[in-house]
């Protein structure tokens, strides 16, 4: 079961990508209003992927990103960004972002969400049972 955690201060702006990550069975969806919520959550739970949106009312999507980084570095990420994505790419870099997503994300961008994280875990699992 994958946990994903959506953040955004205004439903609608994810409902789109959330509709669609919950017609997966392999999915735990869960939602939050604010960064600062969703730091503490990712200090204690165990999350696959959070996914903000590009304002949470506390700080930015990036901002968040960067944060969570201090957190719980392990935790897979995405966030809303209008910017290019040369312009996001650059203002992000090191941040570990598993994909910048556009305004109103729907059921495509779900796709391609999932199928990253589940290449990603596929990968980190392997790690773990080789280092056991």
């Amino acid at each position: 079961m994958l946990k994903l955690l959506l953040v955004s201060s205004d439903k609608d702006a994810l409902s789109d990508l959330a509709s669609a990550l919950a017609k997966y069975g392999d999915v735990e969806l869960s939602w939050v209003e604010s960064g600062g919520t969703a730091l503490n959550l990712a200090s204690d739970a165990a999350i696959d992927l959070i996914v903000t949106d590009e304002r949470l009312g506390d700080m930015t999507g990036l901002e968040f990103a960067a944060k969570l980084l201090t957190v719980n570095p392990m935790i897979n990420c995405a966030s809303v960004s209008s910017l290019s994505h040369e312009k996001f790419h650059k203002v992000s870099e090191g941040m570990g972002l598993l994909a910048q997503l556009p305004i109103k994300p729907g059921k495509e961008h779900a796709k391609d969400l999932l199928q990253r994280l589940k290449y990603i875990k596929g990968l980190t699992d392997g790690v773990k049972d080789n280092i056991t």
